[in-house]
């Protein structure tokens, strides 16, 4: 159980933050939000990869099978058969369209609430920042008022120091799990890009070898 006095003084530090403290606050709780519901999102995709069905796919591709391919992976979850399964069925009308508009819609799944996440940290620090300055202008203030209060300018001005200290600690805390989310989104268009150039050379190589045999027969 936690310390109840604990709780206390930790709200006490909070108030004396000053207003800017409760922006803060609503940064770091979108913040918090935000990152616990891209790691379930991260989760749940890593728990849909089929990687067996990948290989099945492009094995029925390679041997000349893209409606057997596609029955294999229609309805699957794994985002990576969703793009290739994509660009089959459009393989006779737009093939290079349909890869690329397929990748881009699951890359942008990646991607959701990085931008957030990203104006998280680049704006707590300078939401920290201006409770600082506006407490160091209170502080001065005391200063001209007040020349024999050393306790009280000394006092305001490590007070106007807790936005800046609540800012940074949300920017540094959130910028691990950014870096996380980024390091899967490239592992997702590097996996989507790999499997899409190998699909792309398995559809050009079948499409070659009908037109040499066609020809002949």
């Amino acid at each position: 159980m936690s310390d109840p006095s604990y709780s206390t003084q930790l709200i006490q530090i909070f108030l004396k933050g000053g207003p800017i403290m409760w922006p803060i606050l609503i940064v770091s709780i979108v913040a918090l939000a935000t990152v616990l519901e891209r790691l379930v999102f991260i989760a749940t995709e890593r728990n849909r990869r089929s990687p067996q069905m990948i290989r099945d796919i492009l094995a029925r591709v390679e041997h000349g099978d893209p409606e057997g391919a596609i029955r294999i992976g229609q309805g699957s979850k794994d985002y990576l058969v969703r793009v290739i399964i994509a660009a089959l069925i459009e393989r006779n009308t737009s093939f290079t369209n349909a890869l690329l508009a397929s990748s881009a819609e699951e890359l942008k799944r990646f991607n959701r609430g990085l931008p957030l996440l990203d104006t998280a940290i680049t704006l707590s620090p300078l939401l920290g920042l201006l409770g600082t300055v506006t407490g160091m202008i209170h502080s001065f203030g005391i200063i001209a008022g007040e020349l024999d209060a050393p306790a009280a300018i000394t006092g305001g001005i490590a007070d106007a120091l807790i936005a800046t200290a609540f800012g940074l600690g949300v920017a540094i805390t959130a910028l691990l799990p950014f870096n996380y989310l980024n390091a899967r989104l490239e592992d997702a268009r590097r996996e989507i890009e790999v499997a899409s150039n190998r699909l792309e050379l398995l559809i050009i190589k079948h499409s070659t070898a009908s037109t040499v045999i066609a020809p002949q027969a």
